[in-house]
């Protein structure tokens, strides 16, 4: 529901969903008692913002190419590389890093260590000039020399792979909703828009390609809206699986941004206006089709599930 109401008002770079949704799963999932008493209470107030950093500046959906290296040291890991790309990583509090652990273990020799605001070691570069989604923090994450206590752990050591490809489905699914939520939302405001937009003396919803293109988009919404609903049904009942996640995030993320193309396409000068909404969710939109798992390497998940 609150990814829907976001993604309808338009506020991207409130990353609640990053949160509540993403992170918010590890730390119930896997997080022990000590580790809970620890975050949640700051987690469920507010007051302590997360992030994940799974991203680096030459690896982003392809795990095994992550080079962030923890080393054992008895009774403490020391955390050396580089993450970029990190919503919330300017203002997180808590950052849930995946860095290798066993160098010689590919994609299962990943661990997950919390990192906490103001560990030796640890800065934050730029928060990153992006296209879109101003409002909201991306930034570049180092890692120097950094001491994480054995305690912050977070599941098993070698195991991140595993809870990753558990929880990834359920991120999958958020940016999913927000685009299927936005792709409607934009119908609605460029249906409002062609009703009162005169050209040639009579309103745009006059003319034929116009309603053909309002048809074509409400449709497209509707099926989607029908597959994404019962994807988290699955998923409330714990038996949405990678495929399906992946049909839906790619799908629904591709559906927001061609719809957004073609609403800003009907607003003619006016949609290429900051002022106008439709301006703003084509460029905070765009990314969706990108994080999260691009459109390419969901199609990877499908079609190796199908030809492997």
């Amino acid at each position: 529901m609150l990814a829907e109401e976001f993604a309808r008002a338009g506020v991207a770079g409130l990353a609640v969903g990053l949160h509540n949704d993403i992170v918010g799963p590890y730390l119930t999932s896997l997080a022990i008692d000590a580790q809970k008493r620890r975050w949640l209470p700051g987690f469920c107030a507010g007051e302590l913002i997360t992030a994940i950093a799974m991203t680096e500046p030459g690896a982003g959906s392809d795990l095994q190419g992550i080079r962030t290296t923890a080393e054992d040291r008895g009774d403490h890991w020391l955390l050396n590389g580089a993450k970029t790309f990190i919503s919330n990583g300017i203002l997180a509090d808590l950052v849930v890093v995946v860095a290798r652990t066993t160098p010689e273990g590919g994609a299962h020799g990943l661990s997950l260590l919390a990192v906490e605001r103001g560990t030796a070691g640890f800065e934050r570069g730029r928060n990153l000039d992006k296209i879109g989604q101003k409002a909201q923090d991306t930034a570049e994450l180092f890692f120097t020399d950094v001491r994480v206590p054995k305690e912050n752990l977070l599941g098993t050591r070698d195991g991140a792979f595993g809870h990753l490809m558990t929880n990834l489905p359920q991120e999958r699914m958020a940016i999913a909703v927000a685009a299927v939520a936005a792709a409607e939302h934009l119908v609605e405001v460029t249906t409002a828009y062609v009703k009162e937009r005169e050209a040639f003396g009579r309103p745009l919803g006059r003319f034929q390609h116009i309603r053909f293109e309002m048809a074509e988009m409400a449709t497209e919404c509707a099926v989607t809206r029908t597959f994404v609903d019962r994807c988290i049904e699955d998923l409330a009942a714990g038996e949405l699986d990678a495929v399906h996640a992946s049909m839906a995030k790619w799908w629904a993320t591709e559906l927001q941004k061609r719809t957004a193309d073609r609403c800003l396409q009907l607003h003619g000068g006016y949609g290429y206006m900051n002022e106008y909404p439709v301006a703003r969710a084509f460029t905070d939109g765009r990314v969706q089709t990108i994080y999260g798992g691009t459109t390419e390497i969901m199609k990877e998940i499908i079609g190796r599930s199908l030809l492997s």
